[in-house]
């Protein structure tokens, strides 16, 4: 049993700043790669950054230089703040991680609950 267990959404105002955690446990034996998504009302679920286990990341053209995400692998955490936030960053983030549980187990991905992030005046 995985579980990815999110936290730090909330309501901010327009130029604030959040910060989302996802901390990871359970039957994990790697992680490839672990990561934030998000769902607007109305719109497709859209990738906003990951990370690998080495540390490349990948973000959003619509978050660059906004937010950041970086990763505790010893506590199989990721941490993604975002600044200068946006009303149109409003949205339930998800967390996602690509997790094998066994030595000869494929890697499968695993979501969060989701957390809402509510930027407005």
């Amino acid at each position: 049993q995985v579980q990815l267990v999110e936290s730090g959404g909330g309501l901010v105002q327009p130029g604030g700043s959040l910060r989302l955690s996802c901390a990871a446990s359970g039957n994990i034996f790697s992680i490839k790669a672990m990561g934030w998504y998000r769902q607007a009302p109305g719109k497709q679920r859209e990738l906003v950054a990951a990370i690998t286990k080495g540390g490349s990341t990948n973000y959003a053209d619509s978050v660059k230089g906004r937010f950041t995400l970086s990763r505790d692998n010893a506590k199989n955490t990721v941490y993604l703040q975002m600044n200068s936030l946006k009303p149109e960053d409003t949205a339930v983030y998800y967390c996602n991680a690509m997790i094998s549980t066994g030595w000869s187990s494929s890697f499968y991905d695993y979501w969060g609950q989701g957390t809402q992030v509510t930027v407005s005046s």
